[in-house]
């Protein structure tokens, strides 16, 4: 049931057509999926899609439009993926404008996964890899919204397909093939460094993973692609810092500036509480977000099981193809030492509703093991599905049947029980939609010319469901109107918008001369906006 280390004309044509045919069902689930979320108003319901959405609007709508306003602790790559979508007002403020690209990359990371699986399985074991990827209902969920994850997962797998394929091209003498395929692997890598910083742990372990296959090739036409792919993968992370430096002063602002995960964590962490499960301690850490990974994944009830298996999976794989680029596949597994290394000394917390604090925060990370979980238990059915085979007759068939309707199952009972990722998105939001919306209520009200004063970085949903060009704030992305118009609130705009504690409430109080409140925006577990209006 695997497939040869070179593939005749006939087997790639095959495969093309069996890549669109899964191409065609993840587009159909696709667009399925957003129907069903449009319908209900679920795309905005992640804080952070709202934020992203923001960031990609004000680079061009703003008092100072330009890639300053990428800001510094996100990666710029998905903003300026969301860039021709959220200039059209009604996707901005529906949320659609998220929608269309991670519903690309959905579709480009089942068809990745089913082309990895490919490599090495015969295609009905590789379509159980797809299905599991594919009808997951927190990728489904998550692909109609701005968040970053359908991007990042479909970067994992196609850089993990090009270098296994690179690899198998290098064996095979092709020396052109395995360059062009090495060059690609490294722009899809600098694509994963440029979304999420989990992408640079990713591309440093990739380069080991490309350096070990390439040892004995250096000197051959590959080798000045691997040149060109180190370059690549050098550069990248480095011009981020050069950024960095250049616009906020410091290479590391996003480490250790006001809006990184430790200075966040920080401001918002009451002094003398205990601290979140997995701080200093990387076992609690990797329990807690192997835990959150296993529910986005399967029932609470078969959650360990579904690790198990995706383990024994991958022992199979490295006995079985252990000199076979088997390696390039087990660089899904890099998300584990990174989230348990992030949770335990990063700053980054993750809360699920099981255990302590029963809560949910960061549930989300843990779909960076969906490819793990889909690709490795294709990798277990095959070997269950031989071993059928070779003690009853055609009975591998019906091993590879049973796993599929399994999964189907799994799906719909996640589906039925709502999605770990949707209930993230829901618990987090029940207070903050209801004060956005009251507050773009408010604002509509007001005449709708003139600037106003606002620190926009708490609640940009506000403006956003309001319609209100962002070119029409002051806000503290405006670097140079930002500090007069705090010094002198009333001479700067017509409509001054405080939140409690925030940077405009201090200069109200600083400076109260020439306003007057016209509105006050309460909401349960939110600070209350205050409304003032200029003389």
């Amino acid at each position: 049931m695997t497939e040869s280390k070179t593939l005749p004309e006939t087997d790639r044509l095959s495969i093309r057509q069996e890549t669109w045919l899964i191409a065609g069902v993840a587009i159909a689930l696709s667009f399925t999926s957003l129907a069903y979320c449009l319908s209900r108003g679920m795309l905005l319901l992640y804080g952070d899609a709202v934020a992203h959405l923001h960031i990609a609007r004000r680079v061009f709508d703003s008092l100072n439009p330009g890639f300053r306003q990428l800001g510094s602790v996100w990666l710029p790559l998905p903003h300026l993926l969301l860039l021709p979508f959220v200039q059209k007002m009604m996707w901005w403020q529906t949320g659609l404008a998220g929608a269309w690209p991670s519903m690309a990359c959905y579709v480009l990371g089942c068809v990745g996964m089913y082309r990895l699986a490919r490599i090495w399985l015969h295609p009905s074991v590789a379509i159980i890899a797809a299905m599991a990827y594919a009808l997951n209902p927190g990728l489904l969920y998550m692909q109609t919204t701005a968040m970053t994850e359908p991007l990042f997962l479909a970067e994992m797998i196609w850089s993990a397909l090009l270098i296994a394929e690179h690899g198998r091209a290098l064996k095979a003498g092709e020396q052109r093939q395995a360059s062009r395929l090495l060059v690609a692997a490294g722009l899809v890598l600098v694509a994963a460094v440029y979304t999420r910083y989990d992408g640079w742990i990713y591309a440093a372990v990739a380069w080991l993973v490309v350096a070990w296959s390439m040892r004995r090739h250096l000197r051959e036409r590959a080798g000045g692609a691997f040149v060109l792919f180190t370059v690549l993968l050098l550069a990248a992370p480095a011009l981020w810092l050069a950024y960095n430096a250049r616009q906020f002063g410091d290479p590391l602002d996003f480490l250790r500036g006001p809006y990184s995960a430790k200075a966040i964590d920080a401001r918002t962490t009451t002094p003398g509480s205990p601290h979140y499960p997995g701080w200093h301690s990387l076992r609690v850490a990797s329990l807690y977000f192997l835990k959150a990974a296993e529910m986005g994944a399967a029932p609470l009830r078969w959650s360990n099981l579904l690790l198990w298996l995706s383990l024994a999976g991958t022992a199979v794989a490295m006995w079985k193809w252990r000199g076979q680029g088997i390696a390039a596949a087990l660089l899904l597994w890099m998300p584990l030492p990174f989230y348990a290394y992030s949770i335990a000394y990063g700053a980054v917390p993750i809360f699920i509703p099981l255990w302590w604090p029963h809560s949910w925060y960061n549930v989300r990370y843990g779909m960076e093991m969906l490819p793990v979980f889909a690709f490795f238990l294709a990798v277990f059915v095959y070997a269950c599905a031989e071993l059928a085979g070779r003690r009853w007759l055609r009975s591998g068939g019906w091993v590879v049947l049973a796993a599929a309707v399994l999964i189907l199952v799994n799906s719909v009972v996640l589906m039925r029980a709502r999605p770990l990722v949707l209930q993230e998105a829901v618990a987090n939001s029940r207070t903050r939609i209801p004060y956005e919306q009251s507050l773009a209520n408010a604002l509509a009200t007001l005449p709708q010319d003139g600037m106003i004063l606002m620190y926009t970085s708490e609640h940009p949903g506000a403006l956003q469901r309001a319609g209100i060009p962002l070119k029409r704030t002051i806000n503290e992305g405006d670097y140079y109107q930002w500090p007069p118009a705090l010094e002198h609130p009333a001479q700067s705009a017509a409509i001054v918008v405080t939140t409690d504690g925030d940077a405009v409430a201090r200069a109200v109080v600083a400076h109260p001369e020439g306003l007057t409140l016209v509105d006050v925006v309460c909401s349960t577990g939110q600070p209350c906006a205050r409304i003032y209006v200029a003389k």
